[in-house]
């Protein structure tokens, strides 16, 4: 109808944190409050909460495809995002879909340890990311150990950073986002698109609130993408929010709690 907002809309393919702070939880509540709507893939059930995760159940793939072509062949999407991808199966599953359905602005954040240390990718599954799901990538967004598990390298330094940076841009992604959370100083995530590399700083905030980070940065960035955004104001986009999600966190629970993701409405 005439005069209707179109609605920028986005997915992610990722798994369920019972505990609401990271996964498609997270992923969902970022879309919302970042203006986008959101649509869901379901890889694995998690029973986890802020101290740790303690069961793991994998949807099996006939499902993880299923959902993937009911939302695109209905919804459709903007941008996509993965997220938990925990095994070579479930991975082969989502890069044959997103061949299949020529999905151009996808973020893959290549998670493999929670925040409480659970492994949350199989080992013999890395290959398999590094193959099929990262040269499909418009932006991938690991942290220091997930780049340093990606390259092979010790990270230490920001010129390891960079060197790691080019390293996975050369398994084929389109941009890379190396998040520098885990080193010491600020927080300085670099981007990389084979021809500049660009730092995005903010000053690190003292809290155990971070359960989630890694979700929330690369779907705010799906965010950004879906709304039209090019990749370096997505990832500034993501930056400035995922910064202020921490900065107004709150406790909950009484291991590592989740981000404040509707601070603009808890006034």
């Amino acid at each position: 109808m005439a005069g209707l907002r179109y609605v920028p809309r986005a997915m992610t393919i990722a798994g369920s944190d019972s505990g609401g702070g990271a996964g498609i939880q997270a992923d969902l509540k970022t879309f919302a409050a970042l203006g986008v709507y959101g649509t869901s893939t379901l890889t694995a059930i998690t029973a986890q909460n802020t101290l740790g995760v303690t069961a793991i159940h994998e949807v099996p793939t006939e499902i993880i495809s299923a959902q993937i072509d009911a939302v695109l062949g209905d919804i459709g999407a903007d941008a996509v995002k993965t997220g938990m991808l925990s095994s070579t199966a479930i991975i082969e599953c989502v890069a044959e879909a997103m061949t299949r359905h020529q999905v151009q602005r996808l973020v893959v954040d290549p998670v493999m340890v929670a925040k409480s240390g659970d492994s949350l990718l199989r080992e013999d599954a890395v290959g398999t990311l590094k193959a099929l799901l990262i040269p499909l990538a418009a932006v991938v967004t690991p942290n220091i150990p997930e780049a340093e598990t990606l390259t092979g390298s010790e990270i230490t330094t920001p010129e390891d950073v960079r060197r790691a940076a080019q390293s996975i841009f050369d398994m084929g992604a389109r941009g890379v986002v190396v998040k520098g959370g885990h080193l010491e100083g600020p927080a300085t995530d670099l981007f990389y698109d084979g021809s500049r590399f660009q730092e995005f700083t903010s000053p690190r905030i003292n809290t155990a609130n971070t359960h989630g980070t890694g979700c929330t940065f690369a779907s705010a960035i799906a965010a950004g993408l879906a709304q039209d955004l090019d990749v370096i104001d997505a990832v500034a986009q993501a930056k400035e929010y995922v910064t202020e999600a921490i900065r107004h966190s709150f406790p909950l629970g009484q291991g590592h709690g989740p981000l404040n993701h509707f601070y603009k409405l808890w006034v």
